[in-house]
């Protein structure tokens, strides 16, 4: 049991994470390293025996957790948080190498929006315990009670993040968790067993199960004790988990990524919209808030791309451990053939390659960034969510026009206006989506409420919206004056 992958002086556990102790498993998957493709290790797979006791184990520790309150459980998050700034160096590095996310970024950014996401779930717990409110008739004490056992399943794009954004409120609400890492990079969410152990959460509040989607997850999901379900993933992969929560009741939440266009108004700062479009790149597209359909004005189509193409230009792909580097590779092999397959047909059917196109001289996963013109609204390239670094590029001749694109995708879960203030947030209160930046990108509040509508998602997360999802809402009330019961007619 005392195996560990070693990474860089690091020693990671590839054995699940059940009541507090190291679970070895008969079955194994391969773990790859995007940077370069070489084998990290094997990591153990879920099989229905560790599935069943991940749940009973968060089971039974959930009554003395929600017990603690949400002071009691602030104290043992706020180590939780304190412990995840200490093995910052070590959660980046082997992030980087399990995802292939830059290093500069997991050390800049990553780590400390970890902690904060734990920490600010724990203080807003807190406060919604006291919410209360004088109705007409009666007091009312508004209660955020635990719900039970919380099944959280985590994508590959940015699964250290995506975890704390998930475990911050799910315990920082009373519930005991049940974490399935992503299969293509799990390693720093075993790692946060560790962390665990370090901070003192109590054994079996949080557990981690490894495996392949398909198989240990869907076990996960069938079981009827868990009292909620939240996935961040692909549509086809929430269709399936819905069926199973729904057989047994048991509310999800999806946040399934999205296809949201990228606007820029004839009267926009065409540099900084230039400069902000070429961030749709960052950690190789594979984000799922990434404006990825550029709608143009017409009457500036053609200086706005000049100006991006410059920037593009200047963009270094390589190695993510190089602080010079600003786009890494992409995750995994099939992950690379889906994104240069949406290339290869969308150019078979009619499309221009503005720049980009194909793989990329840094390595085998490498993809250059690149843009595409001449797409029809309806063609799978406009339609369709690729992930990696490939954008796609319209024009138009007015606002309705821009906002009919816009809005012609089954997606709707962000969306980028550039323009003169006024009139961009009018075409930006016309988007049928869950997040409009204005002249602006990527500006996140915890306090806010993050998700998208349609193919993008069920729920909110964030602020209170997490709460409401984590928690059973109770309202217990009290007559302002002494009560008598009244039947009809008396």
């Amino acid at each position: 049991m005392n195996h560990t992958i070693e990474i860089d002086g690091i020693h990671v556990s590839p054995h699940h994470y059940i009541g507090g102790q190291r679970v070895a498993s008969s079955q194994t998957f391969t773990d790859h390293c995007p940077i370069d493709g070489h084998v990290i290790g094997e990591i153990a797979a879920g099989l229905p025996e560790h599935c069943d006791a991940a749940v009973t184990a968060a089971d039974e520790a959930f009554p003395a957790w929600a017990a603690l309150g949400p002071e009691g459980r602030r104290t043992h998050l706020r180590r939780f948080a304190a412990e995840i700034r200490a093995w910052g160096e070590k959660l980046a590095r082997v992030e980087c190498e399990d995802n292939g996310m830059l290093l500069a970024r997991l050390r800049g950014h990553q780590i400390e929006r970890c902690a904060q996401n734990i920490e600010y779930f724990a203080d807003e717990a807190v406060r919604l315990a006291s919410m209360a409110f004088d109705g007409e008739k009666a007091h009312h004490d508004v209660r955020h009670e635990p719900a039970g056992v919380a099944l959280l399943i985590t994508p590959w794009n940015s699964p250290m993040m995506l975890t704390t954004w998930k475990l911050g409120p799910a315990l920082a609400a009373g519930n005991a968790v049940v974490v399935k890492p992503p299969e293509w990079a799990p390693l720093t969410c075993s790692m946060f067993g560790d962390i665990a152990d370090a901070a003192g959460l109590p054994k079996g509040v949080l557990n981690i199960v490894q495996g392949i989607g398909a198989e240990t997850g869907a076990r996960l999901v069938a079981d009827p004790r868990l009292a909620r379900i939240s996935f961040t993933g692909s549509v086809p992969t929430a269709k399936q988990i819905s069926q199973s929560a729904g057989a047994n009741l048991v509310p999800a939440s999806f946040e399934l990524g999205g296809k949201s266009p990228f606007i820029v108004l004839a009267d926009a700062d065409l540099q900084v919209a230039a400069e902000t479009a070429a961030l749709q790149y960052r950690n190789a597209g594979q984000v799922c808030l990434a404006g990825t359909r550029l709608l143009v004005d017409e009457s500036v189509a053609g200086e706005f791309l000049d100006r991006m193409h410059a920037v593009v230009e200047r963009l270094r792909v390589g190695d993510p451990r190089d602080p010079a580097t600003e786009i890494g590779p992409i995750i995994h092999p099939r992950q690379f053939a889906q994104v240069d397959g949406f290339v290869q047909r969308a150019v078979a059917d009619g499309a221009e390659v503005l720049w980009g196109g194909s793989a990329h001289q840094a390595g085998d996963l490498y993809y250059q960034p690149t843009l595409l013109g001449s797409v029809d609204q309806e063609s799978e390239i406009v339609q369709n969510e690729v992930f990696g670094p490939v954008l796609v590029v319209q024009t138009f001749g007015n606002d309705d026009e821009a906002v009919e694109l816009a809005n012609g995708t089954r997606y709707g879960l962000a969306g980028v206006v550039f323009g003169e203030d006024e009139r961009a947030k009018a075409v930006a209160d016309r988007l049928r989506t869950g997040m409009v930046w204005v002249n602006s990108f990527f500006l996140r509040d915890l306090n806010a409420p993050f998700g998208g509508i349609r193919d993008s998602g069920i729920g909110r997360e964030g602020g209170q919206w997490s709460f409401e999802f984590f928690c059973d809402i109770k309202d217990v009330m009290m007559p302002h004056t002494p009560y008598r019961p009244v039947f009809a007619g008396g």
